[in-house]
Parts: structure tokens; sequence; C-alpha cells
């Protein structure tokens, strides 16, 4: 199954982006389960990310949504999942 996490970062919270922005990028490379994802741009800045990933159900969506390097630091004020299928591409 497939999921998309769209997560919006606090506002002003840019510098915890950055500080966690090298664990993030480890965590999803070396995760196995990310089929693609970026951030959200607004004024040249990043303000949320969409990361889709393949898991066997929610709750296994849902751990990796927590174990993610900028959810344990506290950018997101909201992170929204839910089940995705692909259709094109």
């Amino acid at each position: 199954m497939y999921f998309a996490l769209t997560c919006i970062d606090k506002a002003g919270a840019l510098e915890t982006r950055l500080e966690n922005r090298a664990a993030h990028l480890e965590f999803l490379n070396g995760s196995g389960k990310v089929l693609f994802a970026g951030p959200f741009i607004e004024n040249e800045k990043p303000v949320g990310s969409l990361v889709v990933i393949e898991a066997a159900d929610l709750a296994e969506a849902e751990a990796f949504a927590a174990a993610d390097p900028y959810a344990k630091a506290g950018l997101f004020e909201s992170v929204t999942l839910r089940e995705w299928r692909r259709v094109i591409g």
C-alpha cells in the first residue's frame, strides 16, 4: 500500500528544518520505503514536506512518520497521512 504524508512546518521553524535536514534525508534514503519526497516552497523557502511511502498498513506508515527526524524535532505544525493510489507514473 502507498501512503502520502503531507507535513506543514510550524511558523518560524526554518532553523529547526535546516538543523535536522541531514538526518531527515539519511532517514528517508535509508528506509527503503520512499517512492518520492520533497519540500513545499513559499517565497523560495521550504515550509513543509510531501513524502509518499510504501508500507504494509496504516500502523506501519504512522510509525514511519513518527520516526522521521523532522517529526522528532517538533518541526511540523500538522501531519496528514492518507492512503494513496498510484494511477499514472
